[in-house]
């Protein structure tokens, strides 16, 4: 297991819930005490833990080292469970079940708590078979202070409780001593976790996601138990059908009696509570997963038993009495516990390039470090970046690098200081505010978000969505898994908008056309040669009283004629004919003459 855990435990990326551990871990204790009031009360522990853990060297690797332990740790309970309850080759078996399990790899090289959880619940599970089978009240109250240990990892560990008193139940145990004993301890055991039951109730806000689990669920976790890939699915379950033979014997725990319970019961109490209120995700529940490697390995042996006797032509091999305590210590045949282990090899060698692509970061649910180093190539200090929503500053606080001097303009107080995960943004009319004050941002957003998949309830985050979308264009977005690194440039204001006052246009001036006077002396009779007139008084635009001397026009009227393609200074003699009109007081209209007459174009 260990062999497994470390192969390509340096997957140069972390994904959201690492990342969480990761820069969690490295606050200080109170900062990480402030938080736990707000978020996350149940991983408290854990966050504790990796803080002494990253103390030694911050990284990837040494935040998963400690998963790493604990399943090769859980491999080798499972293994002293095995050899306990069966005989040595069983327990063999039963470990190389567990550490190449895909299931038990990909949880060795997460830096979540879940492997720890595993390790804790196998190790309860050992010392309280031990208990049962003669143990002293010290063995009650270990097993009571490892399990409850564990619960404080993840309190749905707890749940581990059913799945003995079934073990108890299938023991039909009647000895009054072995129900006290584990009475006694289940009760320190809740008695103990009711104050992170009462935190952690208020924050059930954080499990929101979830949905009800299906029988598509229960048979995918069947399937993580017993090997998800072809043909060793089929052989795991037809082994473990038949190790369920000889599962309860009175007054005695049987290896199936354990590992029964320890498979089935913690998730089925969960999903059918999942029913009501959403809880179950199959990490939560890891640790069932110790027993499904004792039960195939227990079918094993009994086939191997069966095959033992035929080749002896049907007598039996020699066997202890009932009950006797040093089973495992009688002689075994090593070639029936070689072509085991030959037999698990091959699956393993069958389910390898499953192991293989979980090394991948493209396989977790999101791969921030491929986010990181987009942004590390793509902005400049001093730009301006926003994450959409909140969580996705996830990726900032566990590669600080990346965005070095980069300005948040959301931000208002830094994870840390204001005990939360993500820190604590500026409301919607200041985030509005800010970012009306640039031209170009960069966002950091959920790819689902910004395609109208779905809408923020927070706020703030509808505030951002509104103002990128109303009054910025987004550029060519950079995928990596479901983030967008995506750059956001300032739409050009209208020329009508209200807060750009442009200066007025004038057209430029047009010279009028040169306008000559009329002769001196009377206007001849009849109608107005063609052309301009000749220069005189009509040149300035006007005719005053007085002007025009005796003549046609003296007598009020120009005699039925036109003046044809001429003009009287900017228009006061309009193109076109004049109708006949009186001029007797000696005057043009538009008052270009004093008096009422009138001078009409036509």
């Amino acid at each position: 297991m260990l062999a497994v855990g470390l192969w390509g435990l340096d997957r140069d990326g972390m994904w959201r819930d690492e990342a969480v551990s990761f820069q969690v871990g490295r606050r200080t204790v109170p900062q990480i005490w402030l938080l736990l009031h707000d978020v996350d009360a149940v991983h408290g522990l854990y966050y504790l833990l990796m803080h002494a853990v990253l103390a030694v060297h911050p990284g990837e690797v040494v935040l998963r080292l400690p998963s790493v332990c604990a399943a090769a740790v859980t491999a080798g309970l499972v293994a002293a469970l095995g050899t306990r309850l069966a005989r040595p080759r069983v327990g063999l078996w039963a470990g190389l079940l567990y550490a190449g399990a895909p299931m038990a790899g990909h949880y060795a090289q997460e830096g979540r708590s879940y492997a720890l959880v595993a390790a804790g619940a196998t190790g309860a599970t050992l010392l309280f078979v031990r208990a049962v089978q003669g143990g002293t009240r010290r063995d009650w109250w270990a097993y009571g202070a490892v399990l409850g240990l564990t619960c404080w990892l993840h309190e749905f560990a707890v749940l581990l409780l059913c799945a003995h008193a079934g073990s108890l139940a299938l023991a039909r145990a009647e000895r009054v001593r072995v129900w006290r004993g584990w009475g006694c301890a289940a009760g320190g055991v809740v008695v103990s976790l009711l104050p992170m039951v009462f935190v952690s109730r208020g924050q059930a806000a954080q499990v929101a996601w979830l949905r009800r689990p299906t029988a598509d669920t229960a048979e995918g976790l069947l399937r993580g138990f017993l090997g998800p890939a072809g043909g060793v699915y089929e052989v795991c379950l037809g082994l473990a059908l038949v190790g369920l033979v000889g599962l309860a014997r009175r007054g005695e725990v049987t290896l199936a009696g354990v590992a029964l319970p320890l498979t089935v019961v913690p998730p089925a109490v969960l999903m059918l509570v999942s029913q009501v209120s959403p809880l179950y995700v199959d990490r939560y529940v890891l640790y069932a997963l110790s027993g499904a490697p004792l039960v195939v390995a227990a079918g094993a042996e009994r086939v191997a038993g069966v095959v033992g006797r035929l080749r002896l032509g049907g007598r039996r091999a020699p066997t202890a009495p009932k009950g006797h305590p040093q089973l495992h210590l009688l002689p075994q045949p090593p070639l029936v516990t070689l072509t085991g282990v030959l037999a698990i090899v091959l699956g393993f060698l069958h389910q390898l390039p499953l192991l293989r692509a979980d090394r991948d970061p493209g396989t977790r649910a999101d791969d921030l470090g491929a986010v990181s180093r987009v942004v590390g190539r793509e902005l400049a200090g001093g730009d301006a970046v926003v994450f959409l929503p909140d969580d996705v500053r996830n990726v900032a606080l566990a590669y600080p690098r990346a965005f070095r001097g980069v300005r948040d303009v959301a931000l208002a107080a830094g994870p840390a200081e204001s005990g939360t995960l993500y820190g604590r943004e500026a409301g919607p009319r200041e985030v509005r505010r800010r970012l009306g004050r640039l031209d170009r941002v960069w966002v950091v957003a959920d790819q689902d978000l910004l395609a109208g998949h779905w809408i923020p309830r927070s706020p703030v985050e509808r505030a951002k969505l509104a103002v990128l979308n109303r009054d910025f264009t987004g550029q060519e977005p950079i995928l990596r898994d479901r983030t967008a690194v995506r750059l956001y440039v300032r739409n050009p204001l209208p020329v009508d908008s209200p807060s750009i006052h442009p200066l007025p246009i004038h057209p430029p001036p047009v010279d009028p056309p040169p306008i000559h006077p009329l002769p001196a002396g009377p206007l001849p009779a009849g109608p107005l040669p063609a052309g301009p007139l000749p220069a005189g008084p009509l040149a300035s635009g006007s005719l005053s009283a007085g002007s025009l001397s005796a003549g046609p026009l003296a007598s009020g009227a120009l005699a039925s004629g036109s003046l044809s393609a001429g003009s009287l200074a900017s228009g006061a003699l309009a193109s076109g004919p004049l109708s006949a009109g009186p001029l007797a007081a000696g005057s043009l209209a538009s008052g270009l003459l004093p008096g009422r007459a009138t001078l009409a174009s036509a």
